[in-house]
């Protein structure tokens, strides 16, 4: 990792770069991609399948017997933790229910929301070198709270021509109503456009590469949603002597190992902790069964000493990391002033594992910066608010004229006689 010592802050934007692509380097595939799914449907997400997973489908399309089959395969001791975690998750975000609002404006003018969930949703689950059933957890469980009536699940095969069996029975059990064998762009181009097996979705969620990022960007100029542009992990810790550096190291070697774009950043006012930490990481490391990966993204990962606490949450407020780990003496001050944080984790006993898996929060998060903007998933995502207003004889004579003086400032008089002719009829 590069260690930079008190840095200035004119320095701050080009020592806190991602290591990712622009979106102009990745648009032009993506773009072609779409238009060949647009077109063609399944023929061509077979094609990419074969082109990238390195295997031939005859149906995309996961079937009864595969998910009944993957279920019975998965141990025992694995369903006890995957059952837990959903126990916990769903509590969390059973607990985000919000009942109606209700208010009246002025006499005779009633004004309520109410929320009702999108339809149909599709979830991304990335497969390859880390399949990520909890993701499914953290998408599926939310949506089926929120009454979704169709939840599509597209992740990629392996060279056998499977899902890993985890994904299909966590899927199962969380409610998921189809799964189909396609990842990458062209999954995202699937339930962009609908194909003659997989449905067109109102909304697309989950994270993966630049890739599917992009993908996901691209979706949003055809009329659907996404949760967010959630692209590679990264994690950013601020530390100082009353951390544990080996816990430290830990946690920034857990964010490093999912990808070689992945990124980690350790802030401190501590050189001797920064130290330790450095020792730590090049101990842990070589355990790792994905050391080569780590290693790539800690190519790409910081060590920055800062003089005190203001410094240190200006810079860290100015990268707004995906993930926050606060392990401070003084860790109120950073828990009153984070702005831009996906999710914070307190104290040397709240490892950002325990947030990916089973503590109840959601862990598809804003990455890039975008946590200044975004917020991660939560039950909210999968609903959308409707208003409503019923208007009495009342309240019509008690706010017409307002609208008529309105509507006519505007120069709109269809606006404005919608009102004058209920008021005339009220004479």
């Amino acid at each position: 990792m590069k260690k930079i010592v008190k840095p200035n802050k004119n320095d701050w934007n080009e020592i806190l770069k991602r290591p990712t692509q622009s979106v102009s380097d990745i648009e032009e595939i993506v773009n072609s991609i779409f238009k060949e799914v647009q077109a063609d449907g399944d023929t061509v997400i077979k094609k990419y399948t074969a082109q990238f997973d390195k295997v031939t489908l005859d149906s995309i399309l996961v079937k009864e017997d595969e998910i009944e089959n993957a279920s019975n395969s998965v141990s025992d001791a694995l369903k006890q933790a995957i059952n837990l975690a959903k126990s916990n998750i769903e509590k969390f975000h059973a607990a985000q229910k919000t009942s109606k609002v209700e208010v009246e404006t002025m006499p005779g003018v009633a004004c309520w929301q109410e929320k009702r969930p999108i339809q149909k949703v599709g979830l991304y689950i990335p497969g390859g070198t880390a399949p990520l059933f909890s993701t499914i957890l953290m998408l599926a469980i939310p949506a089926k709270l929120a009454e979704c009536k169709e939840i599509i699940l597209c992740s990629p095969p392996d060279r056998n021509g499977e899902i890993n069996s985890a994904i299909l029975y966590t899927a199962q059990l969380c409610g998921v109503t189809q799964i189909f064998k396609t990842g990458g762009i062209q999954a995202i181009a699937g339930m962009t456009f609908g194909t003659e097996s997989i449905p067109k979705v109102h909304k697309i969620f989950g994270p993966g590469n630049q890739y599917v990022t992009v993908a996901k960007q691209l979706a949003t100029k055809y009329g659907v949603a996404i949760d967010m542009p959630a692209g590679p992990s990264e994690l950013l810790v601020v530390a100082d002597d009353s951390a544990n550096a080996a816990f430290v190291a830990s946690d920034l070697l857990s964010q490093a190992e999912h990808g070689v774009d992945s990124q980690v950043i350790l802030v401190s006012t501590s050189e001797n902790l920064i130290d330790a930490v450095e020792k730590e990481i090049g101990i842990q490391i070589q355990q790792l069964p994905r050391v080569e990966i780590a290693q790539k993204s800690i190519g790409n990962s910081r060590l920055i000493l800062v003089k005190d606490d203001q410094e240190a949450l200006g810079l860290i407020n100015e990268y707004g990391p995906e993930h926050f780990i606060v392990c401070m003496e003084n860790e109120e001050f950073y828990l009153e002033n984070i702005q831009n944080a996906g999710s914070v984790f307190i104290g040397n006993y709240t490892p950002e594992s325990a947030g990916d898996y089973a503590s109840g929060t959601n862990h598809t998060l804003p990455t890039n910066g975008y946590a200044k903007q975004y917020s991660g998933v939560n039950l909210d995502s999968f609903m959308k608010s409707m208003t409503f207003q019923k208007i009495s004889e009342k309240g019509i004579k008690g706010i017409g004229t307002a609208i008529e003086l309105m509507a006519d400032a505007e120069g709109l008089q269809a606006h404005k006689n919608a009102v004058t002719l209920r008021l005339k009829s009220l004479k």
